[in-house]
């Protein structure tokens, strides 16, 4: 049977406090520095080791998310903050970087890592692999199915994203932030680029104009959990680090009812309508149950909707009349859908002009026209101010304990506390003999349970008394509260298992690779283009290009992304994107997905099979190049390198045929409002987006020892293929 886990982001401290109150099993926060949401207010140091006593005294586990791609100067900094946070009594480090967790994993033996969803497991060959490095548990790719988690068999701990905004694209994989605006969503600076409106545009006719076409509902799973939980998935993660107080406490206490009324919560559809005051873009079951993508897009807006409680019936410049099909208060929150305008309720009024604090469902009532609005519209409540305010006051959650009592007559007092852990017993003094009023059992009971403003309520007090006893109430306060103040002491006690290794690395072996200049095609002419050039190695994607070309040696098959079959899609000859055992087809080129940023994830990725890696086209051309030669002189060998150097960087790789495009056509393009064009097409099982204009490598010279240059090509004809690579001919020993 499964152990369940409620896990809860924590944005600051008061998030966590309401997420500790309402009933986390778990709660995830972020440092001031290499987690994934940047712009949260997240924690320093002090407040982390706070954080730690908070959660551990109520039996809740605090992970931190050091989730963040690291460049090799960041590397110093990133092991002396993970050092302070194992020993501060953190239950585990959640990470992306794979040479920072292969690193991590090598230093510090027995902290506990979680794979993030940034570092896209979206395969039972990515749960194998990262199984085998000694991580305790994936986050599992918000695409993946609940059948296909199941049908993952890896004894490692299994999480999933349970409620929250939806990435579009596949986690750690998207580049869209970062190449429109130097902002990497790996290094937790995303500018939401997917909430942005674009049009869709097929060989300069308009297919879908200006809508949200690339943004996504808010997920909610609990309409299905009792799925969830006859499942093998250990943690139910909700997403929310950039979120209120009030939404953490409220949405952490709607799946902690969910959880303990084992999926069927009889108030659910009630909460779920307060849930909509608080966040909604329209909820989706998600790819967890295999909606439809259709099901999953919100393209009219990528806003907080908020819940729908009415239409106007009437508007004037003054006054806006409102059937409510739901009551409205004072103070609350107003969007009116179509016109996407919104206000607070400053006045409310009645039919007959008067305010009032409250309009009852099924009356009609009137608001002032603050926002000119001109035309009849749904009107959704987006802030209910009542539910706002009982959110800020907090539940409280008390530790269940137990004390046994011993009162005989002529021995000391004995009192034991235990929370079924940790025990502690007191010793008071010899018990008199009543002259007078004596203390039955009853009365010791009242006196010890009344514990007040502490954490705890006894669930037991055994009280073991002879008959007529004296003991003085004073007696007893001050035994409950050492015993109390001693408990609590010991719940936030930090006792950390620090084991560290400072061995040096070992040696590795690199057979040296020929400098040359290679591509990637996408069709039949490329490919003979290529060949004619005489370029070493021709990458792509089809397979029927690549069956047809086998007879030659620089034919090399470019493995689907984000397959749940990794393994089974290799080749004799591999351009590998996702991580997997590499030994299993040998002398494969990583590709740049890998997000290789420093020296260690390159150091990793050869030791564990890979010929030559392409470092991440989110680096610059000096912070690649420092990084060729960083790794040279830290492990006296040269790297095997190729540099994207010239092409349309893909920016996003999206499940399903999110736009309804036909399959494998390249005349699709998204615009977005700066009239930038974006290509995107459908291969069948996910949508691409690539960038607006091609990057190309500038500092040519620079890489001529030390690297290869590989050229993407899209929809380039030969003459385009000939131009590109006569700029790097004269510099690369073809």
């Amino acid at each position: 049977m499964v152990k369940h886990e409620l896990l809860v982001p924590a944005g600051d401290m008061q998030c966590l406090t309401q997420a500790v109150a309402n009933g986390a099993d778990a709660v995830y926060i972020g440092c001031k520095n290499f987690g994934a949401r940047k712009f949260a207010k997240n924690f320093d140091n002090n407040e982390i080791q706070q954080a730690v006593k908070i959660c551990h005294l109520y039996g809740v586990k605090l992970y931190v998310t050091m989730n963040t791609l690291v460049k090799d100067e960041e590397v110093p900094y990133f092991l002396g903050q993970v050092e302070f946070l194992y020993k501060s009594g953190v239950d585990a480090l959640i990470m992306q970087d794979f040479g920072m967790i292969c690193l991590v994993r090598e230093k510090y033996p027995e902290l506990e890592i979680h794979a993030s969803t940034q570092a896209n497991t979206s395969s039972r060959d990515t749960a194998e692999f990262y199984h085998s490095i000694g991580v305790k548990r994936i986050v599992f790719s918000r695409e993946m199915t609940l059948k296909e988690i199941e049908q993952i068999k890896t004894p490692i701990e299994k999480e999933v994203f349970i409620h929250g905004a939806l990435c579009i694209s596949y986690s750690g994989e998207c580049l869209m932030s970062s190449m429109l605006g130097s902002r990497s969503g790996n290094r937790g600076e995303c500018v939401g680029s997917c909430r942005l409106p674009y049009t869709l545009e097929r060989r300069g006719r308009v297919v879908q104009k200006e809508k949200y076409l690339l943004s996504t509902k808010e997920l909610n799973t609990a309409p299905r959990f009792r799925d969830l939980l006859d499942s093998s998935i250990t943690s139910f993660k909700i997403e929310g680090r950039m979120k209120s107080p009030e939404y953490v406490g409220f949405v952490t206490k709607y799946y902690r009812n969910v959880i303990d009324n084992n999926g069927a919560y009889v108030l659910l559809d009630e909460e779920t309508d307060k849930l909509k005051t608080l966040f909604t873009r329209e909820f989706t079951l998600g790819h967890l149950f295999e909606t439809p993508v259709d099901k999953i897009m919100n393209i009219e807006t990528p806003n907080h909707i908020g819940l729908e409680i009415g239409k106007v019936v009437e508007v004037n410049e003054k006054k806006i009349k409102i059937q409510l099909d739901r009551p409205l208060n004072q103070q609350d929150g107003i969007r009116f859908l179509q016109s996407g305008k919104g206000f607070i309720v400053n006045y409310l009024y009645d039919e007959t002009d008067n305010l009032i604090a409250y309009a009852p469902e099924g009356t009609v009532c009137y608001v002032d026209n603050k926002v000119e609005l001109t035309e009849y519209d749904t009107v959704c409540k987006t802030q209910d101010y009542q539910l706002i305010t009982s959110l800020k006051q907090m539940p409280v959650r008390k530790i269940p304990i137990t004390f046994k009592v011993e009162a005989k007559i002529g021995k000391p007092l004995d009192i034991i506390i235990s929370d079924g852990v940790n025990q502690f017993r007191a010793v008071g003094s010899p018990v008199q003999k009543a002259e007078n009023a004596p203390m039955d059992d009853d009365r010791i009971r009242e006196q010890l349970e009344k514990l007040g403003d502490t954490p705890f309520v006894s669930t037991s007090t055994l009280v073991t008394c002879d008959d007529n006893v004296f003991i003085q109430i004073k007696e007893l306060n001050d035994l409950r509260r050492t015993l109390t103040n001693n408990l609590m002491t010991k719940r936030m006690e930090v006792n950390v298992n620090f084991v560290v290794k400072n061995e040096p690395l070992q040696a590795i072996n690199l057979k040296p690779q020929p400098k040359v200049i290679s591509a990637s095609i996408t069709n039949l002419e490329q490919q003979d283009a290529c060949r004619r050039i005489e370029l070493k190695r021709i990458y792509t994607s089809s397979e029927a290009l690549f069956n047809q070309s086998k007879i030659y040696d620089d034919n090399y098959f470019k493995v689907p992304r984000c397959k749940r079959n990794t393994v089974d899609n290799l080749k004799n000859k591999n351009l590998v994107s996702d991580y997997y055992d590499f030994t299993i087809k040998p002398g494969a080129i990583g590709n740049y997905p890998l997000n290789v940023t420093n020296i260690y994830t390159m150091y990793y990725l050869y030791k564990h099979g890979l010929q030559i890696i392409t470092p991440s086209v989110e680096l610059t051309d000096e912070e690649t190049l420092k990084m060729i030669n960083l790794f040279k002189q830290t492990f006296q060998v040269e790297p095997n390198v190729e540099v994207f150097a010239y092409g349309r960087v893909e920016n996003m790789i999206i499940k399903g045929n999110i736009l309804n495009l036909e399959k494998d056509d390249y005349s699709y393009v998204l615009i977005d409002s700066k009239e930038r064009r974006f290509p995107v097409f459908f291969d069948g099982t996910n949508t691409h987006v690539l960038n607006h204009e091609n990057k190309t490598l500038t500092n040519i010279e620079a890489f001529k020892q030390v690297a290869s240059v590989r050229l993407d090509f899209y929809n380039e004809k030969e003459p385009d293929i000939r131009k590109a690579v006569k700029q790097f001919e004269n510099s690369i020993i073809v």
